[in-house]
C-alpha cells in the first residue's frame, strides 16, 4: 500500500480533497507522510535551509534574540522556543553564539516545536547538553517570557486554494481522473474570509489562505503580549500573496505536486501581511518584513565571514564565501526569504529589524 493508493480510494469514497487536506497527509501521515519517514536534509535529502549552509545564520539569529532579552530587562525565568527544529542545527549554534551572555543560558528553558518522531531523535542528539522539552503545539508553551525563532516553518503548513470568480469563489480540489491524482474546481461560493481580496485581484486570479497558521501566530503573540519576548518568523514570500504558489521538491529538483505523495516535500510562498494582521489582532507588534539579506547584513554576516576565514585557505574558504552570497546575496536567499519580528508594543524591535 502506498500514500498515493490510499488517498486514491478516500477520493472514491468520500470525493475530493482540499490542498489543505492533502498537504497534512503528504507531509505528516503518521505511515506515509513526508516528515514522518526520513531525514530530508542537507545533500542526501531533497533540500538545505540556511542553518545547514552556515553555523553564522543561527549565530546572528541567537545574538538579535539575546540583545532582545537584553533590552526587555533579562527576565529570568524565559522559554526559548524553536518552529520545526530540523536537525537543532541552528539551536545548536544558538546557543554556541549566546554562550557567553550572561546569565542567558541560565534562564532559558528550550522548547523544541516538532512533530516528526525522526526529527526529534536527531534534535535529541545534537542538543543533549542543553536539556530541550518537546510540544506539538505552541498553545502548551509556559506561560513565561517567550524568545522564538521560526525558519522555514510556516512554508510547510497546509493551505487552501481558490480560484476567483465573477459572483465569488471556487475552490481548487484534488480528486481522481484516469486513476491518477488531478486538479479540480468545487462550486462557486462566497468566501467571507476572502472578501478583502477582492480589491486586489480579478476572475481568473488564485489565492491561497493558511487556516493553520492563525492559532499558531495568535498563541506565539499572545504569550509575547502578555510576558514579554519576541519572535523572528523567516522564511520565503512576502507581504501579500497571490498565484499559485504550492510546489514539490525531491532531490533537490522541483516535481509534479501530484506525483508522488508522501515523497517530496511541499512548500508554499508564506502571506506575512496575515501573519502580521493575525499579531496584531492580539495587540503584539510586528517590525516591517525584511529581506533577509539585509537583516543578516544589520547584524554583522559579513564582519563575522571575515572573522571565520582568518584561519581558511583553499576548498574551505572559498566555501564560507559561497555560503556567505548564498545567505545574503539578492539573486539567492537574500532576497526570496522574508524576516518578520514580533515583539511587545513597548518594547524595541528584535536587533536588525525596524518598526
Amino acid at each position: 500500500m502506498s500514500l498515493r493508493a490510499l488517498l486514491l480510494e478516500r477520493i472514491s469514497q468520500t470525493g475530493p480533497l482540499s490542498v489543505a487536506q492533502y498537504m497534512s497527509d503528504c507531509l505528516l501521515h503518521p505511515e506515509f507522510g513526508y516528515y514522518a519517514t526520513r531525514d530530508p536534509f542537507g545533500v542526501r535529502g531533497d533540500f538545505t535551509t540556511a542553518p545547514e549552509i552556515s553555523q553564522m545564520f543561527g549565530e546572528l539569529l541567537g545574538l538579535s534574540l539575546a540583545q532582545a532579552w537584553i533590552d526587555q530587562g533579562r527576565p529570568d525565568p524565559f522559554t526559548l522556543a524553536e518552529l520545526g527544529p530540523g536537525r537543532g542545527t541552528l539551536m545548536a549554534d544558538l546557543q554556541r553564539a549566546t554562550a557567553a551572555v550572561p546569565g542567558f543560558h541560565a534562564a532559558a528553558q528550550i522548547i523544541l516545536i516538532e512533530a516528526s518522531p525522526t526529527l526529534q531523535q536527531m534534535q535529541a542528539d545534537r542538543l543533549a547538553t542543553d536539556d530541550p522539552l518537546w510540544t506539538d503545539n505552541v498553545h502548551t508553551l509556559p506561560q513565561a517570557p517567550l524568545f522564538l525563532i521560526a525558519n522555514e516553518f510556516f512554508d510547510a503548513l497546509p493551505i487552501r486554494q481558490f480560484i476567483r470568480e465573477a459572483s465569488g469563489w471556487r475552490e481548487r480540489l484534488i480528486g481522481a481522473q484516469d486513476g491518477v491524482l488531478a486538479f479540480g474546481l468545487g462550486a462557486d461560493a462566497p468566501q467571507p474570509g476572502l472578501a478583502h481580496r477582492l480589491e486586489d485581484t480579478e476572475p481568473g486570479d488564485l489565492v491561497e489562505i493558511c487556516d493553520a497558521a492563525r492559532p499558531i501566530i495568535t498563541g506565539i503573540a499572545e504569550r509575547i503580549v502578555a510576558h514579554g519576548g519576541a519572535a523572528l518568523l523567516i522564511d520565503y514570500g512576502d507581504w501579500r500573496s497571490l498565484g499559485d504558489t504550492l510546489q514539490a521538491v525531491r532531490h533537490h529538483q522541483k516535481t509534479d505536486p501530484l506525483a508522488e505523495p508522501g515523497q517530496a516535500d511541499l512548500t508554499v510562498h508564506v502571506d506575512f501581511e496575515v501573519l502580521a494582521q493575525m499579531a496584531h489582532r492580539t495587540g503584539c507588534a510586528h517590525t516591517r518584513l525584511t529581506p533577509q539579506g539585509v537583516f543578516l547584513e544589520r547584524l554583522g554576516i559579513t564582519e563575522r565571514a571575515q572573522k571565520l576565514a582568518e584561519p581558511l585557505s583553499g576548498s574551505e574558504l572559498q566555501s564560507l564565501i559561497s555560503a556567505h552570497r548564498r545567505l545574503t546575496h539578492p539573486e539567492e536567499m537574500g532576497n526570496l526569504f522574508k524576516v518578520l519580528g514580533l515583539y511587545p508594543a513597548a518594547a524595541n524591535p528584535p536587533p536588525g529589524l525596524e518598526a
